[in-house]
């Protein structure tokens, strides 16, 4: 799914949409160096799927949509973590012209977007996501430097990834290229699940949070609470991980629903999920949200109870 013609590099590409609830162009890519039994995205990510498109074509893509922008983030706001901040992506201030309890009220009406996934702002971000082959930083490299010489303003550039290819080496040659940010996904601590779950090892994964931070990048980390497998003890290693490095980075808790292989684990509860946000704060990360919150939540007496137990912003 990636091949280099004439030192362009094309990579095969499923669909590109602004996204919700990350409010930022998502390029999605068939092909990956994970094969998690969870995979949400394996009708591409595991399959051959879309188009082929060059890194010119790509920065293409990228300026179409600066011309759609309607948020302009600094560089340190470069992540999905931040989104929920501005908008909670109900889309009534534009269809009824009111506002909802939860709506943040830092955006106006005509900075709400509908798009395929749904309403919201469209920030300044460019990100690649679906199936990650960070492995080979020469593309992302190559696709980033286009996309900041094409665009007229600043449009950073995200890479979603499992961290499997952010080697020391390899991150020198993304940081060299000018790439911003990442959403890094550790699926597990232990690293016998995560060959179990994910077809790989862990060892250097554990070890990107330093290195990506060592090198000036944005970054934000998050790890799915999969009942059977990744509980509150291994969330709670991954939090003391990247506490570490610096407790400032935003960590998210997505909730997992099932997908894939794994169609028989059940969903986390409220509860639990709410039992590692508090285990997970009291390691002394300053920045933490559930997401997937609609996964654990099926009531507006389970709604009430995780704004009275969390707080409003802690839900992601």
């Amino acid at each position: 799914t990636l091949r280099r013609e004439d030192g362009t590099w094309f990579r095969l590409i499923h669909s590109i949409q602004l996204s919700r609830p990350e409010d930022y162009l998502s390029i999605y890519q068939s092909g990956c160096n994970h094969s998690c039994l969870k995979c949400h995205s394996w009708h591409f990510s595991q399959i051959y799927s879309g188009d082929w498109l060059s890194t010119d074509d790509i920065a293409e893509k990228a300026v179409e949509y600066e011309s759609k922008v309607t948020v302009w983030e600094p560089r340190e706001r470069a992540t999905m973590w931040h989104a929920t901040d501005l908008c909670r992506h109900c889309g009534l201030c534009v269809t009824r012209g009111v506002r909802s309890a939860l709506c943040p009220e830092k955006l106006k009406p005509e900075q709400i977007l509908l798009s395929p996934q749904g309403y919201g702002p469209a920030r300044n971000i460019i990100a690649f996501t679906g199936g990650d082959i960070a492995c080979r930083p020469e593309f992302y490299a190559q696709a980033t430097e286009k996309i900041k010489s094409s665009c007229s303003r600043e449009m950073w550039v995200l890479l979603e990834t499992n961290g499997y290819g952010l080697t020391p080496e390899n991150l020198d040659v993304l940081a060299a290229s000018g790439l911003d940010s990442f959403w890094l996904d550790i699926k597990a601590y232990d690293e016998k699940v995560y060959k179990e779950l994910c077809g790989t090892t862990n060892k250097w994964i554990l070890k990107a949070p330093e290195w990506i931070v060592d090198r000036g990048f944005v970054l934000e980390v998050l790890t799915l609470y999969i009942p059977g497998w990744v509980e509150v003890d291994q969330i709670v290693k991954i939090a003391e991980l990247i506490e570490s490095v610096d407790p400032w980075i935003p960590f998210t808790i997505l909730a997992f629903f099932p997908a894939y292989r794994l169609l028989d684990t059940r969903r986390p509860t409220l509860t639990e999920m709410v039992k590692a946000y508090s285990a997970v704060k009291s390691v002394g990360l300053k920045r933490v949200k559930l997401g997937n919150c609609s996964v654990f939540v099926n009531t507006r007496g389970d709604w009430e109870k995780l704004l009275r137990l969390v707080g409003f912003k802690a839900i992601g």
